[in-house]
């Protein structure tokens, strides 16, 4: 288990069309083919990477992220909703610092905490709670209002507990964002 999360911090450069992407004053890297629905309500702290085909959807409800959160290609973040008598509300979904969102994910979740690794084509139920520091395994499918305690491994289809994190999960997920954000790199002209 150690070794997979080491091999992963050995980034190789990776380059993107700087046409493609738009770069905000606090180091936002956006997708110019993401679909942000009501961008007035998605807040980008800072050194986030919004991937091709991403959808964010910021017209149901408040999304926010924390610095130095990945949003791979083709995933969507939509705020999660609660069905009532007279209709449907949706709430905010918040993400924490420092987090890591793979290719094809759904994600529907309440909270997501700091220093979250999620792989790839996993769906993240409605109203879901990721605590800090946790990693959801690729093809992993969590049920509506799951709640991911700290420092544990959940995987599978239902999501279950597969494992626990070292303490140093932390440093690991820091040192893992801020790479994959100093290898975004433009692709050099010749």
């Amino acid at each position: 288990m150690m070794s997979k999360i080491s091999r992963t911090m050995e980034l190789q450069d990776i380059n993107y069309n700087k046409l493609d992407y738009v770069e905000t004053a606090s180091g936002n890297k956006v997708c110019r083919q993401t679909v942000l629905c009501g961008s007035q309500n998605i807040i980008l702290q800072g050194k986030v990477i919004v991937q091709a085909e991403a959808i964010i959807r910021g017209d149901l409800a408040n999304v926010k992220t924390g610095r130095y959160c990945i949003i791979s290609k083709e995933a969507v973040l939509r705020p999660p909703y609660k069905k009532f008598s007279k209709g449907v509300a949706f709430f905010p979904l918040s993400i924490g610092d420092h987090v890591f969102i793979g290719e094809r994910t759904l994600i529907n979740a309440a909270q997501i905490g700091n220093y979250v690794h999620i792989g790839k084509n996993c769906v993240i139920g409605r109203r879901c709670i990721l605590r800090d520091c946790c990693v959801i395994e690729d093809n992993t499918i969590l049920a509506p209002e799951t709640v991911v305690p700290p420092f544990s491994r959940y995987g599978g289809a239902p999501g279950v507990p597969v494992g626990d994190l070292p303490e140093c999960q932390p440093d690991l997920m820091i040192d893992y964002t801020r790479s994959y954000y100093q290898h975004f790199q433009p692709t050099k002209l010749i």
